[in-house]
């Protein structure tokens, strides 16, 4: 997956996720979500044949690139978590 930052403000970054699915652009939406600082998290689409999803993160002035990296670093953990207790029940 690459990440292209297409605009970035004080309160506000605009990126493109390459390679990415509606799956993991959903999982970050929502996680970001659970971040108080965030007044907008949203991806879009434009066309399905060339799939390049672009989220657009708004803050309440905190670091928006921070907000991100913190969502993800806590999506990392919950995968992590679910991985480690769905191998439990299949042992």
């Amino acid at each position: 997956m690459e990440i292209d930052v297409l605009d970035e403000k004080k309160d506000k970054i605009i990126f493109e996720l390459k390679g990415a699915s509606h799956t993991i652009c959903n999982a970050l939406k929502n996680e970001l979500w659970n971040d108080s600082h965030v007044k907008t998290a949203t991806y879009a689409v434009k066309h399905p044949l060339v799939n390049v999803p672009k989220m657009i993160v708004e803050t309440d002035g905190t670091n928006p690139r921070k907000v991100v990296a913190d969502a993800a670093k806590r999506l990392k953990k919950t995968c992590e978590k679910f991985e480690s207790e769905f191998s439990k029940e299949v042992k």
